[in-house]
């Protein structure tokens, strides 16, 4: 099969297409013929070996796994005999938890693993970009609670966790002010959000505006930036692990009101994964959250996905469709 591998951390350079063997399932698990796969900012943080303190996980001194890419769409074409949830055929998505592999034509999951049945009215590059909003339901719903009619602030509105995270804060009734530039603001609004602010020309952190949750998503502004735009009791969040937010964590949980969150979604347990994306599949049902896709690629144009996504000109996901 084909698959894109890597050898060692760095730029999108180090990416190769390469032929190699395809899995063959065993024990419980399905083997999954891949129709869609986001890339998301994980991937390129897991690419380049950063934060280094990540690489105790990923591989000191190279990747452990030479197959990025966790999040997927596709269809079951084989099945190990001890499988019983699932059968040849049955269209899927999911997660490939700390195995990555799924930058490739076909990928092993477990059958207890992070999979669910695709919803029929579903297609594959949609849904496989629902995973892509477990971030933001993890931080937001899961340990924020955000609530009907608080004020919330996505910093970093217009990529794919932000994206998500306005139309999830939304859905649970907040007023949410989305942080972009000026070129993405157009696209935050018809997301939803009741106030855009263009980094550009304007600070967030120097309106004088308080809120309730402050969801850094793209890792711009501490927490120290952003305490004096939390109201008394209010919430930072950032999803990038840093030893800085885990400091400020334990910091704000014993002497401060004003609270620190993070807990890196991949590693919470997959039975409240699949709640997460339970759940979410019935709001996307429902409609009331939808998926931004801005370009398409190939398996081949993995890099050249990477180069547009670290241009910083992204607006929603980038699919690499393998259909």
């Amino acid at each position: 099969m084909k698959a894109v591998t890597i050898n060692k951390y760095g730029t999108p350079d180090v990416f190769k297409l390469e032929d190699v063997k395809k899995p063959i399932p065993r024990g419980k698990e399905v083997l999954i013929k891949i129709n869609a796969i986001p890339i998301t900012t994980e991937d390129l943080l897991q690419r380049k070996g950063e934060p280094y303190f990540t690489r105790l996980f990923l591989g000191l001194t190279k990747p452990k796994n030479s197959v990025l890419g966790a999040e997927f769409s596709g269809e079951i074409v084989e099945i190990s005999n001890d499988v019983t949830k699932f059968k040849v055929g049955d269209k899927v998505f999911g997660h490939s938890g700390q195995n990555l592999g799924c930058y490739a034509e076909y990928v092993c999951i477990e059958e207890e693993g992070l999979l669910l049945k695709k919803p029929e009215n579903m297609n594959d590059e949609d849904v496989a970009s629902v995973c892509t909003f477990m971030a933001a339901w993890n931080f937001l719903v899961s340990m924020a609670k955000v609530k009907n009619n608080q004020k919330v602030l996505i910093n970093g509105a217009s990529g794919t966790v932000g994206s998500a995270a306005v139309q999830i804060a939304k859905s649970f009734g907040a007023n949410v002010t989305g942080v972009c530039s000026s070129t993405n603001m157009n696209m935050v609004k018809s997301l939803g959000a009741d106030k855009v602010i263009d980094y550009t020309c304007d600070k967030f952190t120097e309106n004088g505006e308080l809120y309730d949750i402050i969801f850094d998503v793209a890792n711009k502004s501490s927490f120290y930036d952003c305490k004096d735009s939390l109201i008394k009791k209010g919430i930072y969040l950032n999803p990038v692990l840093q030893v800085s937010t885990l400091f400020q964590m334990l910091w704000t949980k014993v002497f401060s009101k004003k609270k620190v969150m993070f807990s890196a979604t991949g590693f919470r347990p997959i039975s409240l994964r699949k709640i997460f994306l339970k759940e979410l599949t019935i709001l996307f049902e429902k409609g009331k959250l939808n998926t931004i896709i801005d370009k398409r690629y190939n398996l081949e144009q993995i890099a050249e996905a990477h180069r547009y996504i670290e241009s910083g000109n992204k607006k929603g996901n980038i699919i690499i469709n393998l259909n």
